[in-house]
């Protein structure tokens, strides 16, 4: 693929970086393939996780085209940046043309970024993973390797006000390449939540403690952090998605 917008949009970014005093952990970036198709699977705990997730496997000299919401297409201002670097669109009602396009894009030799757990987590922690992860590795034949973020949570997630300031550690862990196959994809997506927990966990254990005090919002409720439990995060994502609706509905019958 021919990129113009994904270079210089690296340099900002780790410009920016730099600016914001950003110290990174990270380990196991010799797991990312320098060649060939990849899918990397990311948790997601916050709305900067596509810059930081990319940025795992910039030692390996790759560009990650991630799948991401069609709303960020449809936006005026994100839509012709999220199609000049390549990413790919997902309508969560139809996802097939998606799932074609990345495993395409993994036979072509590709980096494909997704977030199996499809939405943001309120909880800090993983949620229920979707299948597709597994299915598309599987059908491309190509190495599944998991990406655990920490502390891109800190600048902007849901219900928190953004804070970029200065001296923030972001760690970003990959683990083993894995290697699904077409066999039972519900019981492999199982593993690689297991094996994504376990790093999630070690993340959390390895960050500096003056950062992470107890009790910290942006830590799991089993960690000693005061973020909602996976059951309350459930609860406010239900929330979330019945105003959502009813703000759709409304739009309609106005027009009506």
């Amino acid at each position: 693929m021919r990129d113009i917008t994904y270079p210089p949009i690296i340099v900002t970014a780790k410009t920016a970086f730099k600016v914001l005093g950003q110290r990174f952990q990270m380990t196991g970036t010799e797991n990312v393939p320098r060649e060939g198709g990849v899918m990397l699977a990311f948790n997601h705990i916050g709305y900067v996780d596509f810059i930081y997730g990319g940025f795992a496997a910039n030692p390996s000299g790759r560009l990650v085209r991630f799948m991401a919401k069609r709303e960020l297409f449809d936006h005026k201002y994100t839509g012709p940046l999220m199609r000049s670097l390549h990413h790919i669109e997902v309508d969560r009602g139809e996802g097939l043309a998606s799932y074609r396009t990345a495993v395409d894009y993994l036979k072509a030799g590709e980096a494909v970024g997704i977030f199996p757990e499809a939405t943001i987590s309120r909880a800090m922690e993983l949620k229920e993973f979707k299948s597709g992860a597994v299915r598309i590795a599987a059908e491309a034949g190509v190495p599944l390797v998991p990406v655990i973020l920490w502390g891109t949570q800190r600048m902007m997630t849901k219900d928190h006000e953004k804070d970029f300031s200065r001296g923030k550690t972001i760690s970003i862990h990959v683990g083993d390449p894995l290697h699904p196959t077409t066999e039972n994809a519900v019981e492999q997506t199982a593993e690689l939540h297991r094996i994504m927990s376990g790093m999630l966990d070690t993340a959390i254990a390895e960050y500096p403690a003056d950062e992470q005090p107890p009790g910290a919002w942006w830590v799991p409720a089993r960690h000693g952090g005061t973020a909602p439990t996976l059951e309350e995060a459930a609860a406010l994502d239900a929330a979330e998605k019945r105003e959502r609706a009813a703000k759709r509905a409304a739009k309609r019958a106005a027009k009506s």
